[in-house]
């Protein structure tokens, strides 16, 4: 399926959503309304794409699964977050995918996105505004850079750098007892062995994506207690 055939793409969204999960959590339940809104990001995602390059996957079909389902099997680790923060968002991925999320499953978590690429958060700036997405605020610029009254409870990423890069650029963002919940393929354990102090991975959760025939884990990295230092 190459083109954006509409009814076809909603109804794959609603197979995979439907799956049962093969190992890990299910996935979230979501309301028509939702639904509608994940297709009408999709359709968005897909017309910029063809003059900005936002992602390498072309056919909508393939965006459901490596784009949809992928950051919604992640979603209910963020059932907690209050103050979100998507680094290298791109595309949005996973940040406005969780942003529709959380209009029904948190609806007073807020998520920033931030991307060093103009026409990147442009695309964000739009969408968000198209979908009515009133709790995301998009950021231009290196995160490192990055300076915020608030600090964010979960910080989190879609396959953006190497783990040890990840947290010593954006650490001085996560509140004291916040955590980071980065996306990867294959478990990371060369990287998680990299990590700098104060930073440990807490956990290496596999995730199931209908659909997709291949390894997804969610690494879940804190600051380790003072005893962990010496």
């Amino acid at each position: 399926m190459k083109g954006f055939d509409r009814p076809a793409l909603s109804d794959a969204l609603r197979r995979g959503l439907d799956e049962s999960p093969k190992q890990g959590s299910a996935m979230p339940r979501l309301s028509e309304m939702q639904l509608g809104l994940l297709i009408d990001f999709l359709a968005l995602l897909h017309k910029w794409n063809a003059v900005y390059n936002l992602t390498a996957i072309r056919d909508p079909a393939q965006m459901v699964v490596q784009h949809l389902l992928d950051s919604l099997a992640v979603a209910p680790a963020f059932e907690a977050g209050r103050n979100v923060l998507d680094v290298g968002s791109g595309g949005g991925l996973p940040g406005l995918v969780l942003a529709i999320w959380a209009i029904e499953a948190n609806p007073d978590m807020q998520i920033s996105l931030i991307d060093t690429v103009h026409k990147k958060t442009a695309f964000l700036t739009q969408a968000k505004a198209e979908l009515g997405l009133r709790k995301v605020h998009v950021f231009t610029g290196r995160v490192e850079e990055l300076a915020v009254p608030d600090a964010y409870d979960i910080i989190t990423s879609r396959a953006f750098a190497d783990l040890s890069d990840f947290v010593s650029w954006s650490g001085h963002l996560l509140a004291p007892n916040g955590r980071f919940l980065a996306m990867k393929g294959v478990a990371p354990t060369a990287e998680a062995q990299r990590l700098p102090a104060p930073w440990r991975v807490s956990g290496v959760l596999p995730v199931h994506v209908p659909g997709l025939h291949a390894e997804r884990h969610l690494v879940v990295i804190e600051r380790a207690a003072p005893e962990h230092l010496t």
